[in-house]
């Protein structure tokens, strides 16, 4: 069974620490693929602030790093999610999966991460010297999910 951890963050997303918890702690693990979303730097951005449904957030990114460790032979899924306000450059998210085999993990870590675009509640303001506006969800966000969610249901077939 694998080691889940997920979680809200409200204060600094610390990649390096996250890795490190799941990095050469499972001898087993020949495998250990990590992604680190962070804000972009694009003209004029002051700041991105994230928001998110408590308790339904949490529930959902526990449910895709359960569901990724379902898929995949894993010895760890983890999932941490910043909210509040953040400056260009601060990491916004960690996604990592260890397995026996590289494949695996560089795998789950994809479907987590894609998955969690469009399945776990986070709302997106981005502060810019003009002023402030919510951002809507990204067609693309959409793509990438469905691309898991046929392929898992096609396998199911």
């Amino acid at each position: 069974m694998a080691r889940i951890a997920t979680g809200i963050l409200e204060t600094p997303l610390d990649p390096a620490a996250e890795l490190a918890a799941i990095a050469g702690q499972d001898n087993s693990a020949g495998g250990v693929a990590s992604f680190v979303g962070q804000v972009r730097g694009e003209a004029g951005l002051t700041a991105l602030e994230l928001e998110h449904y408590p308790g339904v957030t949490e529930a959902a990114l526990a449910r895709i790093a359960e569901t990724a460790a379902q898929r995949w032979p894993l010895m760890q899924a983890a999932i941490r999610h910043r909210v509040g306000k953040m400056m260009p450059g601060e990491p916004i998210v960690f996604v990592a999966a260890s397995a026996a085999h590289r494949r695996e993990a560089l795998e789950a870590v994809g479907y987590m991460i894609d998955l969690l675009k469009t399945e776990a509640p986070f709302w997106k303001r981005v502060h810019t010297e003009e002023g402030s506006h919510w951002v809507d969800a990204v067609d693309g966000d959409r793509e990438a999910a469905d691309f898991w969610l046929d392929q898992i249901a096609s396998e199911d077939a």
